[in-house]
């Protein structure tokens, strides 16, 4: 058997938490791929993980063994994908989540479009606001706005995104502009519950987080709601800037805080897997990069 086969072997069972389950998803039986994975360590000289009855783990040098392991597959799946799509083209089902509202303000218009250069592609786009589990739902890939944090999944940053707090002139002019983020919790603001925190609306003071707790009348599920909300001077509200851009130009809003807004928020793409990643995701995540920084180019409406 070949060290990249052994290599695998090692990523799998890291990756499902345990020999059984790394068994089922190779298809191989348990007693196999234990041997395998002694095979390697015996090759390599060395012990990668650490065994009990109920779990396995680990050793120091098996997390650099594996982030270098998972590195080579990665360029070994990488060209192979790159030469099989090069002549078989992008085809096949993909199963994508995005959140409602930015796919109805934004990524509907790109997956239509990415459908349409593709005939041989299909795709079950789901437009939702809760947070999906790829893995159990079977989706291919996932849109996220987030601030990455540490995961099992695998991210790629397609666009950086922009977060604001705004009201309009009136709202402003009859309870002041906040000077800094906990001055909110004194005025009126609009909660968009599909946040995922809702009234604890979170800041960055020179990389220090800073947490707000906010009350108002108007609770909404809607990015256009809160919108309008706002537009009905109802308080002050935090939504992307995708969806106020037109009446912070026309000054209807205006923005507020704005030193204190995350610099690491940005637009997602999410795998459960980077190795074996198809052709046709890995086709669609470069078609939105793409799409995105095209529409920036052109002065149309965009996250950031």
């Amino acid at each position: 058997m070949d060290a990249i086969t052994r290599m695998r072997c090692f990523i799998q069972v890291v990756d499902s938490r345990g020999f059984s389950a790394a068994a089922r998803e190779m298809g191989r039986s348990k007693a196999l791929v234990s041997k395998y994975i002694s095979e390697l360590e015996d090759e390599l000289g060395v012990r990668l993980l650490n065994r009990t009855t109920r779990q396995v783990s680990l050793t120091e040098v098996g997390e650099s063994y594996y982030k270098e392991a998972s590195d080579i597959l990665q360029r070994i799946d990488d060209l192979q994908a790159s030469v099989q799509s090069s002549h078989t083209g992008v085809r096949g089902r993909l199963r994508v989540s995005a959140p409602r509202s930015m796919g109805d303000a934004l990524f509907n218009q790109a997956a239509m479009a990415f459908l349409a250069a593709n005939p041989e592609v299909s795709m079950d786009l789901r437009l939702e606001d809760r947070f999906v589990d790829l893995v159990d739902e079977g989706f291919d890939v996932a849109i996220r706005v987030t601030e990455m944090e540490d995961s099992s999944l695998i991210a790629r940053k397609i666009a950086p995104f922009r977060t604001v707090v705004c009201a309009t002139p009136e709202v402003i002019a009859t309870y002041g502009a906040p000077k800094v983020p906990a001055d909110l919790s004194s005025r009126p603001c609009i909660i968009d519950t599909n946040y995922r925190f809702k009234q604890n609306w979170g800041f960055s003071d020179g990389g220090r987080r800073l947490s707000v707790v906010v009350r108002g009348r108007a609770e909404v599920n809607s990015a256009l709601g809160g919108r309008d909300a706002a537009l009905c001077g109802l308080g002050f509200l935090r939504t992307p800037y995708i969806f106020v851009a037109s009446e912070l130009e026309a000054g209807k809003l205006v923005t507020v805080l704005e030193n204190y807004e995350s610099s690491t928020q940005a637009i997602y793409a999410v795998y459960p897997h980077r190795r074996h990643l198809s052709g046709k995701v890995r086709a669609f995540v470069d078609f939105l990069v793409e799409w995105l920084a095209e529409r920036k180019k052109a002065g149309e409406s965009c996250p950031a």
